[in-house]
């Protein structure tokens, strides 16, 4: 067949579906199949995960938890993330992957179980203590096995197309979980407790473990962790960020009912999240590969500056969503990164405790973010959401300190 010949055979359909096989192995191939498997797992996570955004309704509204003391219930909540992910990566590193994420799963499911039938305070605040320690304890195992499945050339994009899963499950569970919590909370424990159960078993199942052989005796432990001065400190940075990011979930529901917005609204305000990470990330994930880090990171914490400034404005629920969508362009950029830049500092055979580290700063975000917020949303909306923003913009300027130290740690 001549040029001209093949050159009319190239139907507009044909072209297309070129266009679009070029578009996906850009994007997602060459990743393997363990990797897969982790990112179906999140998805269905993901798809159930409908109890933690609602946990504070679910407390002062069904429960009748007063709201200071619902506060504090969920800073107990806080305690056990502080513990969760140091805690998964000793798992991780010591047992396995698999084992870590399987049984964090299935304690995650059940502690649901026994939150969603408490009903005296004190039963109320064990189960959100036991929830705190168990929410969090299979992400170093899948954090460790993306850093361990995964070349590093590649570990930026595929920690973005995680977020991505996560994000797709999560704006269809918002709207979902917005519904069902309009309607009475009975159902969301027990979707919650299925999803982490499906989970669990799909990496039993169909994840071989990734864990490297063998442990050298110099390996070291948490001291180890605890003395690199440049995780420590990235870690302090992910702590700042943390406490802004977890008002969404402690004090945006509470700050929309008292203006007279409904949860189900909080579900379709919160939806925009995932729906903003399912539009944007594809089209600049894969574009994060290669560029500075630290920079990345100071981008993504600015932009979250201005969407939390942006929340104070708010007093209706388009202007809500507005605002979360700004925030959630900073995300992308923030959890992309974040993960990446975990992996570059931990030692193979420190991976899990690495990563149980940032989860712990992380935690201790969490811990933070409800005693905090409540008693500023108390003083009202301008002073928790301008105070988020200067919180934000204070990482971004310690991120762009960090980064000579992160650019040395990278090129060795």
């Amino acid at each position: 067949m001549s040029g001209a010949d093949r050159s009319a055979a190239v139907t507009p359909g044909g072209l297309r579906e070129s266009r679009l096989r070029a578009f996906v192995r850009v994007r997602a191939g060459g990743l393997p199949g363990a990797f897969w498997v982790l990112w179906g797992g999140s998805l269905v996570n993901r798809l159930g995960a409908m109890v933690n955004p609602f946990l504070s309704l679910y407390l002062t509204g069904v429960r009748h938890v007063p709201l200071a003391t619902a506060g504090l219930v969920l800073a107990v909540g806080g305690i056990g993330s502080v513990i969760s992910q140091p805690l998964g990566g000793f798992l991780a590193d010591r047992f396995g992957r698999r084992i870590a994420l399987t049984g964090g799963m299935l304690a995650n499911g059940a502690t649901l179980l026994t939150l969603g039938h408490a009903r005296s305070l004190p039963v109320l605040v064990a189960s959100c203590f036991v929830l705190g320690i168990t929410l969090d304890l299979f992400r170093p195992a899948a954090q460790a096995l993306v850093a361990d499945a995964v070349p590093a050339a590649d570990r930026t994009r595929a920690f973005g197309l995680l977020l991505w899963a996560v994000n797709l499950g999560f704006s269809l569970a918002m709207v979902l979980g917005g519904y069902l919590a309009a309607h009475g909370f009975g159902l969301l424990f027990w979707l919650d407790a299925g999803a982490c159960a499906v989970f669990g078993a799909l990496v039993w199942l169909a994840v071989p473990e990734t864990r490297p052989a063998g442990r050298a005796p110099t390996a070291g432990g948490f001291g180890t962790v605890l003395r690199d001065r440049v995780m420590v400190a990235f870690a302090g940075i992910i702590v700042l960020y943390a406490v802004v990011f977890q008002q969404a979930f402690a004090t945006l529901p509470l700050a929309m009912r008292a203006t007279g917005i409904s949860s189900g609204a909080y579900g379709a305000v919160m939806a925009v999240n995932g729906l903003v990470v399912i539009a944007a990330q594809p089209l600049i994930g894969h574009r994060l590969d290669g560029h500075d880090k630290s920079r990345v990171l100071a981008t993504g914490f600015a932009v979250a500056a201005a969407g939390n400034a942006l929340t104070a404005t708010a007093a209706s629920a388009p202007v809500y969503g507005l605002a979360v969508a700004v925030s959630t362009l900073g995300e992308i950029l923030v959890f992309a990164v974040t993960a990446a830049v975990v992996a570059d500092l931990a030692p193979p055979a420190l991976r899990g405790r690495y990563n149980g580290l940032i989860g712990m700063a992380w935690g201790t975000g969490f811990l933070i973010a409800p005693v905090a917020g409540t008693r500023l949303l108390a003083l009202g909306p301008a002073a928790l959401w301008l105070s988020c923003a200067a919180l934000a913009l204070l990482a971004a300027l310690a991120q762009l300190a960090l980064a000579p130290a992160l650019r040395r740690r990278s090129s060795r």
